[in-house]
């Protein structure tokens, strides 16, 4: 029998604290509370990633905009679509691509050429292509000296080349479609699964978040502060099995957690999680040091708002009050992800 993971109780209990008081925030901020929206001053004063994955404003953008767009396309674009967008990951650029083709881009503007002057058209207008949401391998894998010229043809190698949407349609598992992703020049382990989860919001791939997993960089700097040993379980693991015991942990720590609308916590917001909860600690717990001493970005607003919206065969559309917006005016907010 494989030995548990051991935690090391006080950053372990911080990581369901963390949980249930950034998520509280989010909903004080829906449903039109005035800031402050936590009484805990490091929430009050850094920028911190949503609870929930699919709650963050590029995760929203792409689940109405790309995933659930209502412009004719194939299955095969709209799969395009949504590996382009997250590779950007960047909400301006994908607006002026759109706006430069008049519609969202298809794998005829791929082969075309149309979809290589609209990155060009966007990065002029807008002077990046790219957030820093996520650290992208820039190695010219396709010999191009511009990133975003080797992306195109990273494109055009799995879309046009390979016939990577009718193969990612036929996928059996998360996990084949993480592998399928995997096996491309620049597609590291983060970024695929990100890219497997953005995909997995879509009608066109229906697999459980809790069939299979990737811890990133700042998952793992968290797990390493939460466990004083893994026991026999790998990261991976480790996040599975706690987001297998949340409703056991919440209710041991008296903490409120009612889930997104019902949705309890999935592996992919586990994970998140994980990450957060190492840059939580080095306010809350700064002599429990890492790689990572500081945390970077401050609280501040996003001015624009968004209404909410989730992939319909979750089912929790119908339960969000109506009007929730991200980003409603406000006195005082916090990219991907954020106090959104």
């Amino acid at each position: 029998m494989k030995s548990t993971p051991i935690p090391r109780q006080q950053i372990y209990d911080l990581y369901w604290y963390f949980a249930s008081e950034r998520h509280a925030a989010f909903e004080r901020r829906i449903s039109g509370e005035p800031q402050p929206w936590s009484k805990d001053p490091i929430l009050q004063e850094f920028k911190f990633c949503n609870v929930y994955r699919a709650a963050d404003r590029v995760s929203q953008y792409m689940i109405r905009d790309v995933c659930y767009h209502s412009e004719a396309c194939t299955p095969e674009d709209r799969l395009f679509q949504i590996v382009a967008f997250r590779t950007f990951s960047k909400i301006e650029t994908w607006m002026a691509v759109h706006e430069f083709l008049g519609h969202h881009p298809t794998l005829e503007d791929l082969e075309d050429e149309g979809f290589t002057k609209a990155l060009s058209h966007a990065k002029q207008r807008n002077g990046g292509l790219y957030t820093g949401a996520f650290i992208l391998c820039a190695s010219a894998a396709y010999g191009q000296s511009l990133k975003h010229l080797n992306h195109v043809e990273l494109f055009r190698h799995m879309f046009l080349h390979d016939a990577l949407g009718e193969r990612l349609l036929a996928a059996d598992s998360l996990h084949e479609v993480y592998e399928l992703l995997h096996g491309y020049p620049l597609m590291g382990d983060f970024m695929s699964y990100q890219t497997t989860i953005d995909l997995n919001y879509s009608g066109l791939v229906n697999f459980s978040e809790n069939e299979f997993t990737k811890a990133g960089p700042g998952a793992l700097r968290g797990i390493k502060k939460m466990f004083e040993s893994l026991g026999d379980y790998t990261p991976t693991e480790v996040i599975l099995w706690m987001a297998d015991r949340q409703a056991e942990e919440f209710e041991r720590l008296g903490l409120p957690f009612d889930g997104l609308w019902g949705r309890p916590l999935h592996a992919i917001d586990c994970q998140g999680l994980c990450c957060e909860t190492d840059k939580y600690c080095r306010e809350a717990v700064p002599e429990l040091t890492s790689a990572r001493t500081r945390i970077k970005a401050r609280f501040s607003i996003t001015p624009k708002p968004l209404e909410l919206f989730f992939p319909p065969k979750w089912g929790i559309n119908d339960k969000l009050p109506r009007g929730s917006v991200l980003g409603a005016p406000a006195r005082t907010e916090s990219v991907e992800q954020a106090l959104l």
